[in-house]
Parts: C-alpha cells; sequence; structure tokens
C-alpha cells in the first residue's frame, strides 16, 4: 500500500504518520508539508508544498497512490474567522481530493473529522466539518473519522491548554473507547480501513479503536501504538 499523508507535523498525523511507517502493510509514504519533517525513514518521502487550495504545481504528488491521509487542520480557537475556518477545513480537504480522484481515481480519501460534528450543531466548527464530510462524501466516497480526545504527538501548532491537559485526559478519559484514541491508532484504522476498501463511511471514535484492535489483532500482537 502506498499513502500520502497530508498534517504530518501535527499532534494526529504525527501519530498517523508513525503507524504507517511502522506498518508491513505500507511500502511507501509521501507526505505534503511546507516545512521538512524532522523525521527520517526509508519508506518516507516529503514533498514541499506551500499553497494547499491549489495543487497544481505537485499533481504528481497524488499518483500512484492507495489512499491520501487527510489529518490537516486546526482548531477553531486558533482561527479568528469562520471564513477563515472554512478555508482551512472544507477547501484545503475538497481540493485535495479532487486532485486525488484525478490522479488516483481508484485511492480512497481520508479525512479526520471530530466527534460530535452536525450540519444543525450550535458550533462552528462542527457545522464547517459536517458539511465538509456530507460533500466529500459525495464528491468522492470518502471516509471520515471522528475523534475524541486524540493523544498524539506534541505539536508546536496545537493549542497549548491541550498539551497542558495530555496526562490528565489519559487518566480521565483513556478507559473509555467512544472519547479518546491515540493518534497512531487513528493511524492503524485508516490503514485497515483502505485494505478492507471501505467507502462513503463515517467512523466514531468507538469505531476507530474496534478498526486498530482488529489491525494489532491480524498483526498478531496486542501491543498499542508508540503514539
Amino acid at each position: 500500500m502506498r499513502v500520502l499523508i497530508f498534517g504530518a507535523s501535527g499532534s494526529a498525523g504525527g501519530g498517523v504518520l508513525q503507524a504507517c511507517l511502522d506498518s508491513t502493510h505500507v511500502t511507501h509514504v509521501r507526505t505534503v508539508v511546507r516545512r521538512p519533517l524532522a523525521v527520517t525513514h526509508a519508506k518516507l518521502e516529503t514533498v514541499t508544498h506551500g499553497d494547499y487550495a491549489d495543487y497544481t504545481a505537485i499533481g504528481s504528488a497524488f499518483a500512484g497512490v492507495d489512499a491520501c491521509f487527510w489529518c490537516l487542520g486546526k482548531s477553531s480557537t486558533q482561527v479568528p474567522t469562520e471564513a477563515e475556518y472554512r478555508r482551512l477545513t472544507y477547501d484545503y480537504a475538497m481540493a485535495a481530493a479532487k486532485a486525488l480522484r484525478a490522479a488516483s481515481p481508484a485511492a480512497v480519501f481520508h479525512f479526520i473529522s471530530g466527534k460530535s460534528t452536525r450540519l444543525d450543531s450550535r458550533y462552528m466548527w462542527a457545522r464547517v466539518k459536517a458539511e465538509t464530510e456530507r460533500d466529500l462524501i459525495a464528491a468522492v466516497d470518502a471516509v471520515c473519522w471522528r475523534p475524541g480526545a486524540i493523544d498524539g504527538v506534541p505539536s508546536a501548532s496545537e493549542p497549548m491548554l491541550f498539551r497542558i491537559a495530555r496526562p490528565l485526559l489519559r487518566i480521565l478519559f483513556g478507559p473509555f473507547r467512544s472519547l479518546y484514541v491515540k493518534a497512531g491508532d487513528i493511524g492503524l484504522a485508516m490503514i485497515q480501513a483502505t485494505r478492507e476498501k471501505m467507502r462513503a463511511s463515517v467512523v466514531e471514535n468507538a469505531g476507530i479503536r474496534d478498526l486498530a484492535d482488529a489491525a494489532r489483532l491480524e498483526a498478531g500482537t496486542r501491543q498499542p501504538p508508540r503514539l
């Protein structure tokens, strides 16, 4: 399996990247980033690009892959306006999904959304993500993932509050399959879903952990991911 990852330097994306590098099912990992990654690996290829609304200059990055793992995003608390949040969340993902469909028609697009995403939500971020889910599924049969609290790689881009609260979240939410997930488990679930040819689906937090457990069981190990 050859995968393309966006957001590999982020908290969730870093865990997804490591899961892909560790997986025997993934033979090649291509990442699109604004700045070089600190990670190096024989399977890893990095493509530097600045404009996530237009991929014309790097169209070849979408070619020859089996899946695209979209892990890019920001908390709504870090974005000043709804228009900007929509651009980062909806516009960027839709542009990438369409580029993937053009270059690798059989590939699947995986979108990290969020728990409690709903079109009729009182929260702006939940409505925007729900619209993104809806339109990605309609356009490219995307698989949309709704994690709760993500325990991932420490990242400069994540909210400071979450970095401080991460150890407490592990204690409070860790036992609850519907509320908490390791970023590495999201990666395992995406790999497993790709292998199972899942399409046009929305997967809640408990489902993410179920798929990750299935991947570990198939691999003959019960060890949790490193991240």
